[in-house]
């Protein structure tokens, strides 16, 4: 058979014989990729036009719930997955981290859609004013590029490299081309048919392309953007690309890196046991295929020997064997080919100074290779620090002291990620300064956390992934952060209530009086701008004593008037908290009605104090709202309290829960 690609909605068949795939552990043929003949450039520019409509068509929060249905579709279905990724080589615990962990960056993203705006503009910061009246703001918004993510995904994660990419651009309304690497085309395609079949994505969000790009990338412009995993030199040889370079498209790189682990001076026998297991388990899911697996190990020349026999104690029980095969640990790597390139990189870094401290007596046949400890006891190797096994092989290497380590760890060149074994708070922010420019992620590892920590290797959806320098210098993931990157910031100016019409966020000066008290509106019925001026109250002595009485705060500025008038204040003031209490009781309708609750308090500042006399006036206006669920709201309020100068005394947001109008959820 050959792999098909998904453009310009249907199933295509590339010409030409193509690149023969095989089953990785017995070496049978599978079939052939080639994307010889595709309409890639036309994809492209289709995908922008019929993909990026359909999507703006919903909003964050539709494309949310749609990426949380896919999710769970997926989940209910990944046996299909897993039986194809037998032939990868991959065992099943290495499928759990492929096939589970992509669904779960989809439901990651599913919840993150939650703190979304509704529409497709997502602004940021606050309204900066202008002009001294406030009739004329700006403020820095995000909105669609108009553009398609291209993604070309490396050969060791099929399913989780394709979801991790697309479900950021998906949130975000970017239609998404997504290349596979040629050895795991295959589950690729079978991950693309499932995620077509569930009927969640709109026609033209996703497209597939098993082979070669074609012309893809010279219809690529300023809209639009490259996420690329695999090798640093072909992530150079990309960059140059014009694309790039004339046109504008943005490149973002995560490539594979010399990433560490180190065993600090201070850890304990715990932190040595840890860490070794931590290596163990780096050599073995995907038999070290990971971009950011382990390779380079440091530790205090007095215990590298026992790190390195805790290390092989570990491998040595694994048995490798064909991946399908009941009680195999290790299964071979992804081709021969691979093997090949693994086995290069072993010599090259033997011959710049490291020998075989040991290697896994296991099979040797086919694609498969021996797990494999090297120890460099000259540690200042240029090869070691430049040349990569993308395998099940580490090298071990002795410093003198954390600053030895810190040049040693920084001879990398950049990193994906690091783990540092100790308990020392000091020795780990001695690390954490040295080492902010020379890896994406930093990973303290220690008897404290090691019972909870998620690991070395594995990136979490709502942490950055990627990393300086040789590790390619992008960014993935990392919650929102990977959503903003799909879109394009631009500073808006206006008037205050074109800003709070386009924004869907309240502009001071844009208020619009109400005749009915808010509180008896439905969620559906508030609309941002709206204001209430309350009546006004003023404060007494009485008050402050009795609030004082009330919550036991007796701070000597409320009660004491000797030492209050040697105060800042020169005179006894109420309580802040009294001041929220009594702009509450100015701007509350005490009956029942569509809201619920109080749901939270942000942003409280006071800016004036509050004495007896003084006469108190609040301002409630509909700051900004999101749906909930299908029968409430959340609805932002801007409260604004002020004296009998006209002076704010006090600013902040209340959230209230709301009910939605029966008949209109």
């Amino acid at each position: 058979m050959k792999v098909k690609s998904y453009l310009m909605g249907r199933w295509r068949e590339g010409e030409g014989e193509g690149v023969p795939l095989r089953d990785a552990a017995t070496g049978e043929a599978i079939g052939f990729v080639t994307s010889e003949g595709l309409p890639l450039r036309e994809a492209v520019a289709w995908g922008r036009e019929a993909g990026g409509g359909a999507l703006l068509a919903l909003d964050f929060r539709e494309r949310g719930r749609r990426l949380r249905a896919l999710a769970q579709y997926l989940s209910e279905r990944k046996e299909e997955l897993y039986r194809l990724y037998a032939t990868t080589g991959g065992t099943r615990r290495d499928a759990w981290y492929d096939v589970d962990g992509g669904i779960g960056v989809l439901f990651a993203y599913s919840s993150l859609a939650r703190q979304l705006p509704e529409g497709n503009l997502l602004p940021e910061e606050e309204n900066l004013p202008l002009s001294k009246d406030h009739s004329f703001q700006g403020r820095h918004l995000l909105g669609p590029k108009g553009g398609i993510t291209l993604q070309v995904n490396a050969f060791n994660f099929p399913v989780w490299g394709l979801l991790e990419k697309f479900a950021p651009a998906f949130l975000a309304g970017v239609p998404t081309l997504a290349k596979a690497a040629t050895p795991t085309a295959h589950v690729a395609e079978g991950l693309v048919r499932l995620m077509l079949a569930s009927g969640f994505l709109p026609e033209g969000s996703l497209q597939f392309v098993a082979g070669g790009l074609g012309e893809a990338l010279e219809a690529l412009d300023h809209r639009d953007s490259l996420y690329f995993t695999g090798s640093k030199a072909t992530a150079d040889r990309l960059r140059r690309h014009p694309a790039f370079l004339e046109r504008g498209a943005f490149f973002n790189a995560e490539t594979d890196s010399l990433n560490a682990a180190l065993l600090g001076e201070e850890a304990g026998e715990e932190e040595l046991q840890r860490l070794a297991e931590e290596i163990a388990a780096e050599l073995t899911i995907k038999s070290g295929q990971r971009c950011t697996a382990i390779r380079r190990v440091f530790a205090p020349e007095g215990r590298l020997e026992a790190l390195l026999e805790a290390t092989r104690e570990r491998l040595a029980r694994l048995r490798l064997g064909d991946p399908r095969e009941e009680g195999v640990d290790l299964g071979p790597l992804a081709s021969p080919g691979q093997k090949e390139e693994v086995a290069r990189a072993l010599e090259a870094l033997l011959a710049g100074g490291a020998r075989v401290y040991w290697q896994h007596p296991g099979r040797r046949d086919g694609a498969f290779f021996p797990p494999s400890l090297l120890l460099a006891e000259d540690p200042y190797g240029e090869a070691l620090h430049r040349v990569e096994a993308f395998g099940p092989v580490a090298t071990f290497f002795p410093y003198g002291n954390r600053e030895e380590a810190l040049r040693l760890l920084r001879l990398g060149g950049g990193m994906l990620a690091a783990t540092l074994a100790t308990p020392d708070p000091e020795e780990a922010r001695f690390y954490l300064l040295g080492l902010s420019g020379e890896v994406g992620r930093l990973h303290v590892l220690n008897r404290f956390d090691a019972h909870s920590s998620t690991g070395h290797g594995s990136p979490l959806p709502r942490l950055l992934h990627g990393g300086p320098g040789r590790a390619g210098g992008g960014e993935e993931l990392g919650g929102l952060l990977s959503v903003r990157r799909h879109l394009a910031r631009l500073a808006l100016q206006a008037d205050p209530k074109t800003l709070q019409a386009l924004t869907g966020e309240y502009a001071k000066g844009a208020e619009r009086p109400t005749q009915v008290h808010p509180f008896r509106k439905h969620y559906e019925e508030l609309e941002v701008g709206e204001t209430l001026l309350t009546h006004r109250r003023t404060v007494t002595e009485a008050d402050i004593a009795l609030f004082a009485h009330l919550s036991w705060d007796h701070f000597y500025a409320h009660t004491d008037e000797l030492a209050a008038k040697e105060s800042l204040f020169g005179r006894r003031v109420a309580h802040g908290y009294f001041v929220l209490s009594a702009a509450a009781g100015l701007f509350v309708d005490p009956a029942p009605g569509p809201v619920l609750a109080n749901y939270g308090l942000e942003a409280l500042r006071f800016t004036e104090p509050v004495g007896v006399g003084d006469t108190l006036q609040a301002r409630l206006t509909v700051r900004a709202k999101r749906p909930r669920d299908e029968g409430t709201g959340v609805v932002e309020w801007a409260v604004e309290v002020t004296n009998q100068e006209g002076k704010t005394v006090a600013a902040y947001t209340i959230l209230t829960l709301v009910a939605r109008k029966p008949g209109l959820r």
